[in-house]
């Protein structure tokens, strides 16, 4: 195909070059035809003619013939219809004749028409068409050898994109929604790289918002879970294993052992839910940020309902402006109604309870405060999966993966209210880093070491919201 395009392209340049050479050598006996009949205007003695005709070349086989001067007239190649042509026509002829061409140029002389001849032989019609030819040949063979280069590029570019595009498609139907593909190659193949990754995108959006769903509903189903399972607890004991019953009340307190074991089962089914997809959602969407001060505003509505219904005196503060943090928004409530839901499952109703938000040192604080019995031993509280409750440690356990996840912590202290004090520390990302000063860090040290002496135990600033 390029052989051909290349050879559509050379043939008409090589006729025109042809056909220049051509008319360069007529002109060229067009300019020794007017010196003859430069001089036939002159004089038409035979030794003048004879002086013009020499002086146009050195070869006696291209000179000019002069016809109708009434001498001898040799060596001439036109044909006497031709020359009565270019008499009776009075215009200068060209006609092919054997071995080249002839330029015929009529001159009126005193009542009579003489006619110059120049011969003009076929090697100089054609001269220097061999290596044009040539060039031509060798230019044809440059341009189909550039162009196999050119395609073969194009054709390699256009096979490793498509193969990109393949590869990637088939990772995303295994299951694999992070890959990408390098949009590259021809401007169609480009374009459909741009549209599979813009695909790919809105399905891990799809499949993260999916998520999202299932895991609000069941972070939401958490409340009235709550609700009855603390009206279960005040019901009669479900024990049937000490005493005397009737069948009725034997019946009772089976079905009473039955709501509150449904309710614990179904408890722990929200959790591994909730965990699980929360999981699987930080996962595909990677580091998120949220704003604390409106997370927890939002879950305190839900819990606000609960406590009006335990009649449990409940405060917000700190919570009215903007404070980011480097935990997704989902991640950060879910730690938070594990945190208020213990308080609502470890203290008696009518507990009060108070959130805190505060920011500063670098750090931003989440304090959840109650004013019931407290912690006994708040270091194994902490460790996973145990409590002193005989529950599984799982709410302490959920806010200290999502403190960690931040680069922060959690403690549990006294509160001022004289119940426990859990607190949440989640690094601040608009803090400015400070310059550490080895002064700051021996005081710091010193007062460590005097407070591990009186047995005290503190954590930066005990209750910023209350500052």
């Amino acid at each position: 195909m390029c052989a051909l395009v290349a050879l559509a392209f050379l043939i008409p340049l090589g006729v025109s070059l042809r056909d220049d050479v051509r008319d360069e050598a007529l002109a060229d006996a067009a300019r020794r035809s007017a010196l003859v009949t430069g001089a036939l205007a002159v004089s038409t003695e035979p030794a003048a003619v004879r002086r013009a005709v020499e002086a146009t070349g050195d070869d006696p086989a291209t000179r000019p013939v002069v016809h109708g001067l009434g001498g001898d007239e040799t060596g001439g190649r036109a044909a006497e219809a031709d020359l009565q042509r270019a008499r009776t026509e009075k215009r200068s002829v060209v006609t092919d004749v054997s071995g080249g061409v002839l330029r015929l140029d009529p001159v009126v002389l005193d009542g009579r028409v003489a006619v110059v001849e120049v011969f003009v032989p076929e090697a100089d019609l054609g001269e220097g068409s061999g290596d044009t030819w040539l060039l031509l040949s060798a230019v044809a063979v440059a341009l189909v050898g550039a162009a196999v280069i050119v395609v073969d590029r194009v054709a390699a570019r256009a096979v490793d994109s498509t193969r990109g595009l393949v590869k990637a498609a088939l990772a995303v139907g295994d299951g694999d929604l992070g890959v990408r593909v390098e949009p590259s190659g021809p401007r169609e193949l480009a374009e459909a790289g741009y549209a599979f990754n813009r695909m790919a995108d809105r399905l891990v959006a799809s499949r993260t918002d999916e998520r999202e769903l299932v895991a609000d509903l069941s972070h939401r189903l958490r409340t009235p879970l709550t609700v009855l399972r603390l009206d279960a607890e005040g019901l009669d004991s479900d024990d049937t294993s000490v005493g005397s019953f009737t069948p009725a009340e034997l019946d009772r307190r089976r079905t009473i052992r039955r709501i509150r074991q449904a309710i614990v089962t179904l408890e722990g089914e929200i959790d591994v839910l909730i965990k699980t997809t929360r999981k699987a959602v930080a996962h595909e969407a990677g580091p998120a940020e949220c704003d604390v001060s409106e997370v927890v505003r939002d879950r305190m509505v839900f819990w606000a309902a609960l406590a009006g219904d335990q009649n449990r005196p409940h405060r917000v503060s700190g919570a009215q402006l903007r404070i980011p943090a480097p935990v997704p928004r989902a991640e950060l409530a879910a730690a938070l109604d594990a945190v208020i839901g213990n308080v609502f499952r470890y203290t008696p109703q009518g507990t009060a309870f108070e959130v805190a938000v505060s920011r500063r040192d670098g750090y931003v604080a989440i304090r959840i405060d109650d004013a019931g019995p407290g912690i006994a031993n708040p270091d194994r509280a902490l460790r996973r999966g145990a409590s002193d409750q005989g529950s599984t440690g799982l709410g302490l356990d959920i806010a200290k993966r999502v403190a960690l996840q931040a680069n922060g912590s959690v403690s549990i202290d006294r509160a001022r209210l004289g119940g426990a004090s859990v607190v949440m520390l989640l690094a601040d990302p608009e803090a400015t880093p400070r310059q550490v000063n080895r002064f700051g860090l021996v005081g710091r040290m010193a007062r460590e070491a005097r407070e591990q002496k009186t047995g005290g135990r503190r954590w930066p600033r005990q209750r910023p919201a209350d500052d």
